[in-house]
């Protein structure tokens, strides 16, 4: 349930497998086993107040009460009677967190809760009107060369890979994911099969426009780095070593804003460890599914304002040996547009 984060090897008690809960006596019998479990957990990390809670929140990286919170998601889901192996346990919690927690991943719905994210957003480093940044991480595996077609997983750094999209917001939390393609998709091509993509090409979303200046008027966006096409909606920076002074300013405060994106895709891997690294011949149909869950745990921990995020690091090197992909694609009026806010921020800035 938790994340993978055991620095050391502890000895499994064997009350708690779920082989052991699920059968035996008639107390493991229960369709309670679930209860058992979870409290089981916390009580094996519980030997002192102090010492315990430390304990518990660096194995899990959430409080108790966030863990106690994700419990009674799974709760009902979790207590069918069952007699299975660790690994169906683990996707009957997936599934329960897929079905209960997805709440949790959504993109804002009313007018006041978008109002919020662009109004932090410009608190960053003053751009008006964003709602979020986009970024792509490799979800890389190790393949069977049995499989068919494993070519089409191969991404351009030659790894087996599962690349996933998210939308994040400026306190770090997803707005949009879209993950289940293979590594063969870029960034720039990605984007295009996302249900994100066509509400926005279609105008239900990233609609609403403010005004500049008697001149200008600016419709709401995301921000990406240069592995996106530049679009009406999706803002990315400036291509060239030779740029004007306005235009260097501009990708400084896109770089500065967008960074939460990847401090947002960072602690993802760094705390669900299931994502992170290669994963061993892992299930393509299922593993959106786990990617999925693991970003509605990331949101939930942040919903929960969970003390723990505190003392987490802040990193935003979330794909270790990916280097920098530049797509030429750029829309005309998006060009236009981004240039009237490049010349609106400098008149900001030297009025």
């Amino acid at each position: 349930m938790g994340p993978i984060r055991v620095h050391k090897k502890r000895k499994v008690d064997k009350k708690m497998e779920p082989s052991n809960i699920a059968s035996g006596s008639s107390e493991e019998a229960s369709a309670d086993w679930f209860d058992a479990l979870a409290k089981k957990i916390a009580s094996n990390l519980n030997s002192s107040p102090s010492k315990g809670l430390d304990s518990f929140e660096s194995m899990f990286n959430m409080s108790r009460k966030t863990f106690e919170y994700v419990c009674s998601l799974a709760r009902e889901h979790m207590m069918v009677k069952t007699h299975c192996a660790f690994s169906n346990v683990t996707w009957r919690f997936v599934e329960a967190i897929e079905r209960k927690g997805i709440q949790h991943i959504r993109w804002p719905s009313t007018e006041n809760e978008l109002m919020e994210i662009k109004s932090k957003f410009e608190q960053i480093r003053g751009l008006p009107n964003c709602c979020g940044a986009i970024d792509t991480t490799h979800i890389v595996m190790l393949l069977s060369t049995s499989e068919p077609r494993t070519d089409v997983w191969l991404d351009s750094k030659e790894n087996h890979s599962m690349p996933l999209q998210a939308i994040v917001g400026p306190n770090m939390k997803f707005l949009d994911v879209f993950s289940g393609l293979p590594g063969m998709f870029s960034e720039s091509s990605l984007i295009r099969y996302s249900s994100f993509y066509n509400k926005c090409q279609n105008g239900e979303r990233l609609g609403k426009k403010v005004r500049l200046s008697e001149e200008a008027e600016l419709q709401e966006y995301i921000i990406g780095d240069s592995a996106y096409p530049l679009l009406p909606w999706l803002l990315t920076p400036y291509q060239g070593k030779e740029l004007s002074q306005t235009k260097a300013d501009f990708n400084k405060r896109l770089f500065a804003t967008h960074i939460v994106a990847q401090r947002a895709l960072a602690r993802l891997k760094d705390v669900w460890k299931i994502i992170n690294g290669v994963m061993w011949r892992p299930d393509k149909h299922k593993l959106p599914r786990f990617i999925l869950v693991c970003c509605i745990l990331h949101n939930i921990i942040i919903d929960m304002e969970d003390e723990v995020l505190d003392d987490m690091p802040l990193s935003h090197h979330h794909d270790p040996g990916y280097g920098q992909v530049v797509c030429n694609s750029a829309d005309e009026t998006a060009s236009v547009l981004r240039d009237k806010l490049t010349l609106y921020l400098s008149e900001r800035r030297h009025p």
